[in-house]
């Protein structure tokens, strides 16, 4: 949210190439993820979601407040990026809105994969699996942990200034509290631990909400919270594990046969 405001801002200022607009994007993520993450990654458990959930409360706060920044209630508007490469215009049809934002996602994507496969990812890892043996081999979990959010914030960054070039305006729903829930039902439908969960989560999550919200505009939340509590009940650790655990076993039956 706070990246989409940022980008929205330089291109009202004058800023309109898509490709630098999404370097200020990932760099104000990056500097909201350090500068949360070194909070945040202090407390563990209850403290720390209660923190998070406090970071975001004051955050939507001050964006409804500097409405010179911000637009207020409003919103931020007149958000006309110019066109990619010097070629490609953003038009009413969004192709080129559609093919960026997929282009963009396949290169976070292979860059994310690299990095969780790096000796960093790898101790990150280690970390979360178990953080009193990574602490004994001399590997201090705290400044781990908030990279780790920087990383995170320059990835959210990235999907703020999407939002921001694709759509044009900057609301105040960027940074409310149901964006975090929407992302938190993201990563349970897919599998909290993998990209590729992730990934399948909010892929799963966007064409539910998509077609449920169509066929009932009402009580379309009550399914997708439905939804959730099936896949919490039948697959507790996401759709994604459930995948990889039977392609293991398609893959094991045709070595066995």
């Amino acid at each position: 949210g706070v990246s989409a405001y940022a980008v929205g801002n330089a291109c009202i200022a004058g800023v309109t190439n898509p490709l630098i607009l999404l370097g200020i994007g990932a760099f104000t993520g990056s500097v909201m993820g350090l500068a949360s993450g070194a909070l945040i990654t202090r407390f563990h458990g209850l403290p720390q979601l209660v923190l998070s959930i406090a970071i975001g409360q004051l955050v939507g706060s001050l964006a409804n407040k500097l409405s010179s920044w911000t637009g207020g209630s409003d919103g931020l508007s007149g958000i006309t990026p110019g066109k990619i490469f010097g070629v490609f215009a953003f038009d009413m049809y969004s192709r080129t809105s559609y093919i960026f934002s997929l282009v963009t996602l396949a290169i976070v994507m292979v860059l994310l994969l690299r990095f969780v496969r790096s000796p960093f990812g790898l101790l990150c890892r280690g970390i979360k699996d178990d953080s009193l043996r990574a602490l004994m081999i001399g590997a201090s979990a705290y400044p781990r942990l908030v990279v780790m959010y920087g990383v995170s914030g320059i990835v959210a960054g990235i999907g703020g200034a999407l939002m921001a070039i694709n759509t044009g305006v900057v609301g105040l729903d960027s940074v409310s509290f149901e964006r975090s829930a929407e992302v938190l039902v993201m990563l349970v439908l897919g599998g909290a631990g993998t990209l590729w969960g992730a990934l399948a989560g909010a892929v799963i999550f966007q064409v539910f909400e998509h077609i449920v919200s169509a066929a009932n505009p009402f009580h379309w939340m009550t399914l997708v919270g439905l939804l959730l509590i099936l896949i919490v009940i039948f697959a507790p650790r996401g759709v994604g594990h459930g995948v990889t655990q039977l392609w293991s076993s398609f893959v094991q039956r045709r070595r066995g046969s």
